[in-house]
């Protein structure tokens, strides 16, 4: 349920903070006020196009904040897959700027607007006189019906949903198999060149650095002889550094009894040796050294191999071998493709026979919880003043044939179907005119789902236009009886309906100096009496105050019964 709404620069809204209770909210005002910027803000904040037109004059920028808590579990199930951590309260934030830039927020994290309304969808329903509620889309129905069947739908729904990834499986397995014995034999070809390629070329982790170093090697062959020869004569030629430490340790050994000096004459060997072992080894490698140019060729030809094998499967070694396992898998698969082949079609037969035979139940199931649910909904629009009204829930008829076509959902489309008057044909909702039927038909449905679409809020704008007396008394009810499970946050000018509210809020346009303002202001008691008062008559005299007590007792005794 939304729990508050903050509302910054919006509109006539300067700055407005609003509770909001469970159950019934009611919002009632002049006309003009700016009851529709409440619902605006709402819808702003759950993803909605934004307009610069928002934004309130002289201002730079709007904002909302919405904050929600006990939400469906399929909110925290959407939030885990964008990577957001679901918390005890779901806050939305959503800014929008004059120079059309804006953020939206969830719990603090960043989203697109896409992401927003992914969320959203399973926060609140808004209805309008020329909208429609979330349960009467296509994507929606099955779902609403199967939680009209209950318990008996859910084993073979899930059953369904298992045949079906059965199938999938089924199918990934026979394209494998590469179709006709023509192209099975052409793909096999295929496969065991690119076995053999990589098993031939039998590439080393590791092997391409170490011949990009012997090729570095073998370039600079004729650098790395010079600086060997040079550091070879620099340390043992005659009067090299070689001779210069032996001089060095002969002087000192001279004045060794004079002193501590034949410790120094002992360090000098040690470093005599290092020089003529650095001096002698930098002969050898040079005497070493091959400068074979028949080898440089085959290191080049080596990664040049190398090279192909990994832009062909690779790129890395691990990659390589990863594209060698798969193709002699499917490359043993391919050989026994005749019995396999024959294999998957009779496992494939099967399951497709299973999978009817499921969706056919499924439909039957939806069927019958079809029937109950629009003897339900007809009995609900009698109580709402439209006698005549009928109500159909039409099925697709499903063929064996079309089994490729099923989904976790089952096979087959669904459409709800709505006569209002005596005479007159059924047709689908989306084809209805009247928006005050349209109302009544979803107040009706409401009642027999409650809360089954896990929807916990739902959001009304004027859809009591054009109805009064006992209509108007019936359709408060009906709000009264879905309030129980289902918040419900409804604009109205009428005193029936705001007289069941378990919250009322007044909206009101005043000017302040050269500036106009919308504020909001939760009724207490003595203000419910007179805003009923006025929305019967008004005023607030003697005769509608003593009216609207009575509505407020009459709502109060229906509340109690329920």
């Amino acid at each position: 349920m939304l729990k508050s709404l903050s509302i910054r620069n919006l509109a006539l809204i300067d700055r407005a903070e609003i509770e909001f209770s469970e159950g019934l909210n009611v919002l009632s005002g002049e006309t003009g006020a700016g009851k529709s910027v409440i619902l605006e803000s709402i819808d702003f904040a759950l993803g909605a196009k934004a307009d610069k037109s928002l934004i309130r004059s002289g201002e730079t920028e709007c904002f909302v904040r919405a904050e929600f808590c006990e939400t469906d579990p399929a909110v925290d199930e959407i939030l885990g897959e964008l990577e957001i951590e679901a918390e005890e309260s779901l806050i939305l934030t959503r800014k929008y700027a004059t120079d059309g830039r804006g953020s939206a927020k969830i719990n603090g994290c960043p989203v697109t607007s896409a992401m927003l309304r992914r969320v959203s969808a399973r926060l609140l329903d808004i209805h309008g006189q020329s909208e429609q509620f979330s349960l009467l889309k296509e994507s929606n129905r099955l779902q609403l019906l199967d939680k009209a069947a209950g318990e008996p739908i859910e084993a073979p729904k899930r059953e369904v949903a298992e045949l079906v990834g059965e199938r999938r499986d089924i199918l990934a397995k026979r394209a494998l198999l590469g179709g006709e014995s023509g192209e099975r034999e052409r793909r096999m070809d295929v496969l065991r060149f690119q076995i053999d390629e990589i098993e031939r070329a039998a590439v080393r982790e590791g092997e391409e650095e170490e011949l990009r170093s012997r090729r570095e090697k073998y370039l600079n062959a004729e650098k790395i002889l010079t600086g060997l020869s040079e550091v070879r004569e620099a340390l043992l030629s005659d009067g090299g550094a070689a001779d210069a430490v032996l001089a060095a340790k002969s002087a000192l050994l001279k004045i060794a009894k004079y002193g501590d000096y034949g410790e120094y004459a002992e360090r000098l060997e040690g470093i005599l040796s290092e020089l003529t072992d650095v001096g002698e080894s930098a002969g050898s490698l040079a005497s070493e050294l091959d400068m074979d140019e028949g080898e440089l060729e085959r290191v080049e030809a080596r990664l040049d191999e190398i090279r192909t094998i990994g832009k062909k499967y690779g790129p890395s070694v691990s990659d390589v071998e990863k594209f060698l396992e798969k193709a002699k898998a499917e490359y043993e698969l391919l050989q026994d493709s005749g019995a396999k082949a024959e294999e998957l079609a009779e496992a494939l037969a099967l399951c497709e026979k299973k999978l009817f035979e499921r969706c056919l139940l499924l439909k039957e199931l939806r069927e019958k919880a079809a029937k109950t649910l629009s003897a339900g909904v007809e009995e609900e629009l009698k109580t709402l003043n439209i006698p005549a009204a009928r109500f159909r829930v039409e099925f697709d008829e499903i063929f064996p044939e079309e089994v490729g076509k099923a989904t976790a959902e089952g096979l087959g489309g669904v459409r709800f179907l709505f006569s209002a008057n005596a005479g007159e044909p059924l047709k689908e909702l989306g084809k209805i005119v009247s928006g005050g039927e349209m109302s009544r038909l979803l107040l009706a449905l409401k009642a027999q789902f409650g809360a089954a679409d896990g929807i916990g809020t739902y959001l009304f704008d004027e859809i009591d236009a054009g109805i009064g007396g006992r209509t108007a008394l019936a359709v408060a009810e009906k709000f009264c009886k879905i309030a129980k499970s289902t918040q419900i946050i409804a604009v109205s000018h009428l005193a029936q309906i705001a007289s069941f509210a378990d919250r009322q809020f007044l909206i009101e346009k005043n000017r302040e100096g050269e500036r106009t303002f919308t504020r909001v202001q939760p009724l207490d008691g003595d203000g419910r009496r007179k805003e009923l008062a006025r929305l019967l008559s008004g005023g607030a005299s003697e005769v509608s105050l003593r009216h609207a007590d009575e509505l407020l007792l009459q709502a109060q005794t229906y509340k109690n019964s329920l």
